[in-house]
């Protein structure tokens, strides 16, 4: 090992390279290229492999990361891409989303004084190069089992469970109201982040495994939870969360002022040859406008760098805190400063200002910070007297999603939520009030990352799993 690995004292943090802010301004292609096969194991072989590996306590997945590190450096990238996809279903698509900065990479014990290993840019090319190569197979079970189950919800944490569960022999059905499999990976992740092929070849992997997606299916309209109830023999709610938070204030009403969620998938429904008018039409379109984001987080910086490739004149965020406590990745932000956002820091909107029925600005204070709270985070105060406008033609709010009203959705009034409005569960079974109906994901959590997603589906596929063997050897006993 001392000859192949520890090398972070002879070599240095490389990243993939990234292509010119001027270049990538123009295009919607992820932004960093893939690393050649000695770039990987050069940068793999930097690993530390620590007997506590503070990159893999940090992963929501627990990913055995040294190990697949290690691997690589030594080009055994096959068995590298088995112990990466033995804990984690979509490496390759956490290697280009997640925050690493704040997980795993940034818990690397060699961060301080010698930058991490680029865990993520490794984890993105093994499986990217496991796809390549045909490695990746669809997960055929080796024998069918007579247990069923519908899952609804097509993102992170359903597309695990299912995974999971089928590749122990199950019948999965995934239910869907969206026209494409993928939740917000294929709709609200943009494609310099996230290429849409990544997502949708996952969903041919998995049709090829026998997986039955329904489409365009909106439960307690197209189908009824208890008829899916009495169709599978568990039920697995995997949703998300799609209400966008708003603000209110005055002039909140004039046209021009859009939510995030909608601005984000139409251009990637543009991107993906759809008709969208509201895209064609300008509305949902930032050519030649002045826009303003309101936000914080990694939506806000996924909408302030859509709108500098879709040619808007000038792009400004606006967030009530600095930039060292901007909850989105570090790394994001410093790539829309790139390419040529421009950040208001420590500005907080209070309400919009319009022409006709357009918006023309937002109305805005400065703010200080002040003492922590009970959190230990620094609260905001305003300024007296700091008062400004920001010019906008369109403006869009990137404040946070929240659940939609489940219980009256699905038509399900037993279906109990939180005073938030998430589903909720009991955290050891992860099973709802109702009796074989689970919840997995932002939908039980709050908005969350994508890791997060597959962690629960995955842990959600276990709990169905084993209530489902209790319930039959329960009925067995009784015969």
């Amino acid at each position: 090992m001392a000859e192949r690995m520890l090398q972070f004292v002879r070599l240095s943090q490389q990243t993939p390279e990234k292509r010119d802010a001027a270049e990538r301004r123009d295009d919607f292609g992820e932004i960093y290229q893939r690393f050649t096969a000695e770039r990987a194991g050069a940068q793999a072989s930097r690993c530390s492999q620590c007997g506590v590996p503070f990159c893999s306590v940090h992963c929501p997945l627990n990913n055995n990361i040294p190990d697949w590190l290690k691997l690589t450096a030594e080009g055994r990238l096959e068995e590298a891409y088995e112990v990466s996809a033995a804990t984690n279903t979509f490496p390759e698509i956490c290697g280009r989303v997640c925050p690493q900065d704040r997980l795993c990479e940034g818990n690397c014990v060699i961060e301080k004084g010698f930058d991490s290993v680029t865990i993520g840019a490794v984890e993105k090319y093994i499986t990217d190069t496991a796809f390549e190569m045909g490695w990746v197979k669809p997960p055929i079970p080796v024998r069918e089992v007579d247990r069923s189950v519908g899952i609804v919800g097509a993102g992170p944490a359903g597309m695990a469970a299912a995974e999971r569960l089928r590749l122990r022999g199950w019948k999965v059905t995934v239910y869907d109201r969206y026209d494409r499999v993928g939740g917000l990976m294929i709709y609200g992740i943009p494609n310099f982040k996230l290429e849409k092929e990544v997502v949708l070849r996952r969903h041919e992997q998995y049709a090829a495994a026998g997986i039955e997606f329904i489409l365009n299916c909106a439960i307690g309209q197209d189908i009824t939870l208890e008829q899916l109830r009495a169709k599978h023999d568990a039920v697995l709610i995997a949703t998300g969360v799609y209400k966008a938070r708003d603000i209110g204030g005055e002039g909140s009403g004039l046209g021009g002022i859009v939510p995030a969620l909608d601005y984000l998938t139409a251009s990637n429904r543009e991107g993906l040859g759809d008709a969208v008018p509201e895209f064609e039409n300008g509305a949902l379109n930032a050519r030649g406008k002045k826009v303003v984001v309101i936000g914080g987080g990694d939506t806000a910086m996924d909408c302030v760098r859509t709108a500098i490739r879709q040619g808007a004149t000038d792009v400004t965020c606006l967030y009530r805190r600095d930039k060292a406590n901007m909850p989105g990745s570090m790394r994001e932000v410093k790539n829309a400063e790139e390419e040529g956002v421009r950040f208001s820091w420590l500005s907080a909107p209070e309400g919009f200002v319009g022409q006709g029925e357009h918006v023309s600005g937002v109305r805005a204070v400065r703010m200080h910070l002040g003492l922590p709270d009970a959190t230990g985070r620094q609260q905001v105060e305003a300024i007296p007297g700091s008062a400004f406008v920001e010019p906008a033609d369109l403006v869009i709010k990137a404040l946070g999603f929240d659940p939609e009203d489940l219980p009256s959705m699905f038509n399900e009034p037993a279906l109990a939520v939180s005073r938030w409005g998430t589903v909720q569960v009991d955290r050891r079974t992860m099973m709802t009030k109702l009796p074989g109906v689970f919840a997995a994901g932002d939908i039980v959590r709050g908005a969350s990352l994508v890791v997060w997603g597959i962690r629960d589906g995955r842990d959600a596929a276990d709990q169905i799993e084993t209530y489902v063997a209790a319930q039959a050897a329960s009925a067995l006993a009784a015969e």
